[in-house]
């Protein structure tokens, strides 16, 4: 039992915060009206897609094509923070990491650069969760606020770019600053390439749940060809879904429709949050997580702007504040000469040099003109 609550945190308290609502507002049918079905579809969707392009190889494959023409430690530097930067984009923070971190280890250890681990994962992590708020499906809160808010992609992508390249420009300087040496990389085998069959039905998949997150399409309709299509290519895919991230959002949904439904809390909520939605939100982000914080906070304000800019950099600060961030640690943490300690110090640095430059923009980008 340690041990789960250790490894769901999030998802225990959130369970405990619905339980202890419901001894406010009784169970009836009311209830049935709080998840937000279209967001768990799309999320389920979405995993199952990612889950069946990383079964292929796809991610580790790309990853070593680009490695060709490497010469030296900024080179590789650039490529290893870039790759989940760009891939967090589509594909989440979370999976990008799982998927380029191992790479990154892999790959500083046979050039003979491990001196270079601590830094390179971090502005990795750093990377993924930044990279990851330009687009609606970059991360679980994105998705969320995405869709219950109504949001045009348009709309969407102007408000987030700009703290985007300013991120992308703080990345470039950070792997400037690492300098660079000659390359002696050892000859690397190149993966298996990707079933073309397989890539060409995961592809489409994913453009149906494109076409979902557009409102194009219905997400019964589009949880229904996931559904058969995966059940048709690979069952197992269905064992890669994170349930217990879809159980958290259920939590909190139940959660927070109970508190809405209790006047003074509700009230109360409103109030304080009320014209503090960034610092709230980041401050609260560094507590229970940014996905969580986005779940919370959005059912009492709709200044949905102020709201992404806080729960995507208040992913930033302590390791918590992502989940993503622990993912990254876990597998540091288990390669071989592990510095933990000196991991968490660069991480903190890093974290809070990058958190401050971006709280002082989005709050320039927030500020009436």
């Amino acid at each position: 039992m340690t041990a789960f609550f250790k490894k769901e945190t999030v998802l225990c308290v959130a369970a405990v915060l619905a339980a202890l609502s419901v001894i406010f507002v009784p169970p009836d049918r009311t209830y049935l009206e709080y998840p937000d079905y279209r967001v768990l579809a799309l999320l389920f969707c979405l995993m199952l897609v990612v889950a069946g392009l990383q079964s292929i190889g796809l991610f580790r494959y790309l990853g070593f094509r680009l490695l060709r023409g490497i010469r030296n430690t900024f080179q590789l530097n650039c490529l290893l923070v870039a790759l989940p930067f760009a891939a967090s984009m589509f594909i989440t923070n979370d999976v990008a990491l799982i998927t380029f971190v191992p790479f990154a280890v892999m790959t500083l250890t046979m050039a003979g650069q491990q001196k270079l681990l601590v830094p390179v994962v971090v502005l990795q992590t750093i990377g993924a969760n930044l990279g990851s708020m330009l687009t609606p499906v970059g991360n679980p809160q994105n998705l969320y606020l995405y869709t219950v808010f109504d949001l045009s992609m348009a709309s969407f992508l102007r408000d987030m770019l700009p703290l985007t390249l300013l991120s992308l420009l703080l990345l470039a300087a950070a792997v400037w600053f690492q300098g660079r040496t000659l390359l002696a990389v050892q000859t690397l085998e190149m993966p298996k390439a990707p079933d073309r069959k397989k890539l060409a039905a995961y592809g489409i998949l994913f453009l149906v749940c494109l076409t979902c997150v557009l409102r194009l399409l219905s997400w019964p309709v589009m949880l229904a060809v996931l559904m058969l299509a995966v059940l048709l290519i690979d069952r197992s895919l269905f064992r890669s879904v994170d349930y217990f991230l879809l159980l958290t959002f259920v939590c909190f949904f139940l959660f927070i429709g109970n508190m809405e439904r209790i006047p003074a809390v509700a009230s109360l909520m409103r109030e304080l949050i009320d014209g503090r939605e960034l610092p709230v939100s980041v401050g609260l982000s560094q507590v229970i997580s940014n996905v969580p914080a986005a779940i919370l906070l959005s059912g009492f304000t709709e200044k949905v702007r102020s709201l992404l800019y806080g729960v995507n950099i208040g992913g930033l600060g302590t390791l918590i504040a992502s989940l993503a961030s622990v993912i990254s640690y876990r597998i540091y943490g288990g390669s071989k000469e592990a510095q933990k300690g000196k991991y968490m110090k660069t991480f903190t640095v890093y974290n809070v040099i990058f958190l401050v430059v971006l709280y002082v923009a989005a709050a320039a980008l927030l500020s009436p003109s």
